[in-house]
């Protein structure tokens, strides 16, 4: 029996296969032109495996250097997550097209799209040339990227919202900011946690790439490991950053069950442990919710 002919499922026009191809061909003409080569490839390996010889075992001799330029990382990515949220909480919402006027949205889609253009690093240059080496160009530079990504975000979030409940809270005779904190805010609430999480992870992140500028932060002292070729040093670096991006996350998920589920501590660290030995995995959805709403 024959298939009818209908619309095949990924079915392609001729201008997406043209379109497809020009792309095939150009990554073609972009690695001929790149100097890309398998045997560039395998002698690249061979460095790296000289290169992580030595960084093994790590060198945590100087707990001083490390723990100085781990806590100014910290305090910039704190900072500049703060000053970002306080910032682009407004911003955002000036930039929703569904809730302001044209003439309002469209200079703070303008100020979001400016604040995204550059790379952190770029613009920590350009502090650093401002107001000078230091960490106050680093919190700088890191607050203009969180409102170019917390911005961006919140602003499409609220575009998203249902206006249904924004035009209830209206009919009840409320005003502009009853509106936003009752209609717009707790529609958007989850998503806008999540992005201040993940923003302060990106912050402690690029806290070390604008470090590397002098815009400070335990980026220089990799920076500087690097130059002294003090490879067990730099493993020791990277290894404290890779544990404390882990602990933000732990901290990420905690800061997302008090906020969204009304958990406290106690029950949060009850239900991890409880969790890990396996206690509520036969139990069936319905009992593990009620235990949570208990």
């Amino acid at each position: 029996m024959m298939q009818p002919r209908g619309n095949r499922p990924f079915a392609m026009s001729g201008r997406a296969k043209a379109g497809l191809l020009l792309l095939v061909a150009y990554t073609i003409y972009a690695g001929a032109q790149l100097d890309f080569s398998w045997a560039r490839f395998e002698t690249g390996m061979g460095h790296a495996s000289t290169f992580l010889a030595r960084m093994f075992p790590p060198n945590f001799e100087k707990p001083a250097t490390l723990w100085k330029g781990i806590a100014e990382s910290l305090e910039i990515a704190v900072l500049a997550s703060v000053l970002g949220i306080v910032f682009a909480l407004p911003v955002g919402l000036l930039g929703a097209r569904n809730m302001m006027p044209a003439w309002v949205s469209w200079p703070a889609r303008s100020l979001v799209a400016l604040c995204r253009a550059l790379h952190p690093v770029i613009v920590a240059i350009l502090f650093v040339k401002a107001v000078g080496f230091g960490a106050l160009a680093g919190i700088l530079a890191l607050t203009v990227a969180s409102i170019g990504f917390i911005g961006k975000l919140f602003t499409e979030a609220i575009e998203e919202i249902s206006l249904k409940q924004v035009e209830a809270v209206r009919a009840t005779g409320a005003s502009f900011a009853n509106v936003i904190v009752f209609g717009v805010l707790p529609q958007v609430f989850a998503r806008f946690i999540g992005f201040a999480t993940y923003q302060f992870d990106s912050n402690l992140r690029n806290s070390t790439m604008v470090g590397i500028v002098g815009a400070g932060g335990v980026g220089g002292t990799l920076f500087s490991a690097f130059q002294r070729f003090d490879y067990d040093f730099v493993s020791a670096i990277l290894l404290t950053l890779i544990a404390i991006i882990m602990l933000g996350e732990i901290l990420a998920g905690f800061v997302r069950a008090v906020f969204l589920d009304n958990l406290g501590f106690d029950r949060i660290l009850q239900g991890r442990f409880s969790g890990a030995r396996g206690i509520s995995a036969g139990k069936p959805t319905a009992a593990r919710k009620a235990e949570v709403d208990e």
